[in-house]
């Protein structure tokens, strides 16, 4: 249609004539209410950016002779900084006479991604940079811990609906009874 044409009817219609993509051959144009096109197109972007979730790189910093305590409050604190959502860049800073024994610190970052494996996965595994050891852990994506809940939620049903099948936790006992 010419472009004479095209702007007679979008003029009748009481609406604007706008290229769609300019550089097709020939141009492709559309009939519509431009102003109301612009209004509907910044509030997608802006409902876009309030759902858009910023993710952060937390860190938790040990040390090759880190006690069981201190070690279970920073397990706690990944997992924590990990349910957020956010990324934990996990450190072990070796002083001294330390660098001499990497080995220890690498076991100590391999045993925390393995108490996390059940929220995170390891993205980056141990490497040493300097007098640092540093592993990064993400969270798990959404489709695997959805898969893993739908591959639980059936067995789950069943146990309910048949008690019977229901495998026993209780070991039997070696010893035997005593009589009283």
């Amino acid at each position: 249609m010419p472009i004479a044409n095209a702007m007679r009817v979008a003029f009748n219609r009481g609406l604007d004539l706008v290229k769609i993509a300019p550089q097709a051959v020939p141009p492709v144009c559309k009939v519509m209410d431009y102003g109301k096109f612009r209004f509907e197109q910044a509030k997608r972007e802006k409902e876009a950016r309030k759902n858009q979730h910023v993710v952060d790189i937390k860190e938790v910093q040990l040390s090759v002779g880190i006690g069981i305590h201190d070690y279970n409050v920073k397990l706690g604190h990944a997992k924590r900084f990990i349910g957020d959502g956010d990324k934990v860049k996990v450190s072990v800073r070796f002083r001294g006479r330390e660098m001499a024994h990497t080995s220890l610190g690498q076991e100590l970052l391999l045993k925390f991604a393995e108490e996390c494996a059940d929220i995170a996965v390891v993205e980056k595994a141990p490497k040493l940079e300097g007098r640092q050891m540093l592993l990064f852990l993400a969270p798990k994506p959404a489709k695997a811990e959805k898969a893993e809940k739908s591959a639980k939620a059936p067995r789950e049903k069943r146990e309910a609906a048949d008690p019977a099948a229901k495998p026993s936790t209780v070991e039997p006992s070696t010893a035997e009874p005593s009589e009283k």
